[in-house]
């Protein structure tokens, strides 16, 4: 049994927004904590802290504290693209850009975790983690 961890993450920001939370909690990771970065530099959430836990000071918590214009959501869509059980990889040529530039492909790459631009721009591509618009 394997457990998807990045799916439940991009769940969570989407139910967050879903309901117009101003922040949403969950368990951290490296990879989480990365993806949530790119997501905070290209302006999708306004802010990403690493807090220790309450509980249990070994364990720590990623709270990302999400953006809305106007009473909207900057996100609109958060969709996983590779799961567990079938990987999509891509060469940095048919990485495709989302709804026409507005939006992100996040990769993770020999290079590190990036968006389409920047694999575009370094020629690299890799496994397609998710799409946000």
């Amino acid at each position: 049994m394997s457990i998807d961890t990045i799916g439940n993450f991009l769940t969570i920001i989407r139910n967050g927004v879903m309901i117009s939370k101003r922040d949403v909690s969950m368990p951290y990771s490296k990879i989480k904590h990365e993806i949530a970065q790119i997501l905070k530099d290209e302006g999708f959430i306004k802010d990403v802290i690493v807090e220790e836990d309450k509980n249990n000071k070994s364990f720590k918590r990623l709270k990302l504290f999400l953006k809305y214009a106007s009473g909207e959501s900057v996100i609109h869509e958060i969709t996983r693209i590779s799961t567990p059980g079938c990987r999509v990889y891509e060469s940095v040529s048919k990485v495709k850009p989302v709804i026409g530039g507005l939006g992100i492909t996040i990769l993770t790459t020999s290079k590190g975790l990036m968006t389409n631009k920047q694999a575009k721009k370094l020629a690299v591509g890799g496994e397609i983690i998710c799409t946000v618009w």
